[in-house]
């Protein structure tokens, strides 16, 4: 087509009026319609005026030409030439290449770089424990080390302030499952192992898992985004240049009040639960809340309660350790901050499940 088209006069295109972005779809549909088998000169002496989009749109058409073997000239006359030229050099109006086709070896990459990633941030806490067991130890030897300001603060954001949304959401579980249990267990004529399986099911599992997610999408984006923020406005540098170490001021409040006060939730939580249990229980199957009570006391082995409670210090830990290492790794703009923020909830939530899968097999193995 360049052979044939170079072989030619070029035809001279007369572009007249106004050339702007109010007339552009009409430019576009002119340019369009213009032949593709000779050359064109594209000339704009007779126009009365000329915007820049006007230009690009111009010189997009031609580079567009010019790629499909077309020869293409822009003619702006002496008035617009030093526009036209300004325009061509500034703007880059190639067009975007085509995506490359994604390979095995490209998805093999990913994981590979997902899995180095995973191994790292592992380490990097595996590092932050360190630290936060060595300025603990350092705090329990010289007591005036220890940030009691700072801890009560944050038991106060991480865990007094939870309490709402945590009975709320436990005694509406508990409810849950009492209705579920009662329309199971009716068809057997075994009602009154509601109460066991309301109480198993809170005090073991439901209880402490549900109050840790809360927790993990509370509280470990907030210490993501607290921490993160005085890291953007370089305040964790100021802090160090004063000779006051982050770690001891910020880090170890912050998990230590989360690993005091989520034993607190859960419990909380528990009663809560059993407490929905009982309405419903009440409500659906007749079990008056002393009868509730009785069966609890004499059916329910504590064991289940103190397997809940165990499990909510470590818990805790996991989800303060995540979310001060994300709020560490925020870099210096507000996208950082965003990314980091989310993923600290995702990983904290994620290492929550993938803990209490761990419990249980553990507890099972020992007989619990």
């Amino acid at each position: 087509m360049a052979e044939a088209g170079a072989a030619q006069p070029p035809e001279r295109v007369m572009l007249e009026g106004s050339l702007g972005i109010a007339t552009l779809a009409a430019l576009a549909r002119n340019l369009a319609d213009l032949p593709a088998d000779r050359p064109l000169i594209l000339d704009l002496t007779a126009a009365s005026s000329v915007d820049t989009a006007a230009v690009m749109a111009l010189l997009e058409e031609r580079d567009r030409r010019l790629a499909a073997g077309q020869p293409v000239e822009i003619a702006p006359g002496p008035a617009r030439e030093r526009l036209l030229a300004l325009i061509d050099e500034t703007v880059p109006l190639a067009p975007d290449p085509a995506p490359r086709r994604r390979t095995l070896a490209d998805d093999l990459e990913r994981i590979g770089r997902g899995t180095a990633g995973f191994v790292v941030t592992g380490a990097e806490l595996l590092g932050y424990l360190g630290l936060f067991l060595d300025r603990l130890a350092r705090a329990i030897v010289q007591p005036r080390r220890f940030r009691l300001t700072a801890f009560v603060a944050q038991a106060d954001a991480a865990g007094l302030q939870a309490v709402p949304i945590v009975l709320l959401i436990s005694f509406l579980i508990g409810v849950v499952i009492g209705f579920q249990g009662a329309l199971q267990l009716r068809q057997f004529g075994a009602e009154i192992f509601a109460v066991d399986l309301i109480a198993i099911s809170v005090l073991r599992e439901l209880a402490v898992l549900l109050t840790s997610i809360i927790v993990a999408g509370r509280t470990a984006s907030a210490y993501t985004a607290t921490i993160g923020s005085m890291k953007m406005n370089e305040e964790i540098d100021a802090m160090r240049t004063l000779g006051i170490d982050p770690v001891e001021a910020l880090i170890v409040p912050r998990i230590l009040a989360l690993i005091v006060t989520l034993p607190i939730l859960v419990l909380l939580a528990d009663i809560a639960g059993l407490i929905g249990g009982a309405a419903m229980s009440w409500a659906t199957l007749n079990i008056s809340p002393s009868m509730f009570a009785t069966r609890l006391i004499e059916g329910v082995d504590w064991i289940h309660a103190v397997v809940g409670l165990v499990k909510a210090p470590v818990f805790a830990l996991l989800i303060g350790l995540i979310g001060c290492h994300a709020g560490m790794r925020v870099k210096g703009d507000a996208a950082s901050l965003g990314m980091m923020t989310s993923r600290a909830v995702v990983a904290a939530i994620f290492a929550v499940i993938v803990a209490d899968a761990g419990f249980s097999i553990v507890f099972a193995e020992v007989g619990l």
